[in-house]
């Protein structure tokens, strides 16, 4: 988030409270949210709201709540102001984000991400999206399409962004698209596109019926 906010390098400075208020089961969906919510001359502190999802039954809880103050890496050398706290706006309905970071462990010798954990990242997407949009179990049935349009480097981030775009009996397709993002610059670059198909699944384990879209292109 501050990184995001600021486009420079932050570090921890310190945890100024976190709060656990209910736990996370398995199977839950967890939403992470990172806001900025005070700026100083070379520092930001971060708000960090953790809220669990039941994905049958669409129940949200904030479970942990924490508060950070992050500092400027390059504080000493570059006096450039801090940008005021910037005005949040909500995702847009029907479309599901989810954002990760790239570490080493996910590169291979060259310091790109692994072709199979952007599948895996983007597997999730689709299975979160069908699974909002269904309120039951959800398997994935196939992959249709995959392209790979682009590398992307250790510490960048990625975006990936799912939406149901048509339904069937008892499948749905999830449009999946994976964005790179270097922190540093803000430079986004589409860097892998998918279709998934999902298939809804009744308490006994077989294919039922899945619900109808709300509208084009948009999952409930």
């Amino acid at each position: 988030a501050a990184a995001r906010f600021a486009r420079r390098g932050f570090v921890t400075a310190a945890v100024e409270r976190t709060d656990f208020r209910s736990p996370v089961l398995v199977g839950e969906m967890v939403d992470v949210d990172g806001s900025v919510r005070s700026v100083g001359r070379s520092s930001v502190r971060v708000r960090v709201d953790l809220v669990a999802e039941n994905l049958l039954t669409g129940e949200r809880r904030l479970t942990t709540q924490g508060e950070f103050t992050m500092v400027a890496t390059d504080r000493k050398t570059n006096k450039t102001p801090l940008p005021p706290v910037p005005e949040y706006k909500p995702d847009p309905v029907g479309i599901t984000h989810n954002v990760e970071l790239v570490f080493p462990g996910d590169t291979d010798h060259r310091g790109l991400l692994f072709g199979g954990r952007a599948l895996e990242l983007m597997e999730k997407a689709a299975f979160v999206a069908a699974s909002r949009h269904a309120r039951c179990q959800v398997v994935m049935a196939a992959l249709k399409e995959i392209n790979f349009t682009g590398p992307i480097h250790v510490g960048e981030l990625v975006e990936l962004k799912a939406r149901i775009s048509s339904v069937g009996r008892s499948s749905m397709r999830v449009d999946v698209t994976l964005w790179a993002e270097d922190l540093t610059t803000g430079e986004r670059r589409q860097a892998t596109q998918g279709q998934f198909v999902m298939v809804a699944l009744g308490d006994d384990g077989r294919p039922t019926l899945a619900p109808p879209m709300q509208n084009k292109g948009t999952a409930k």
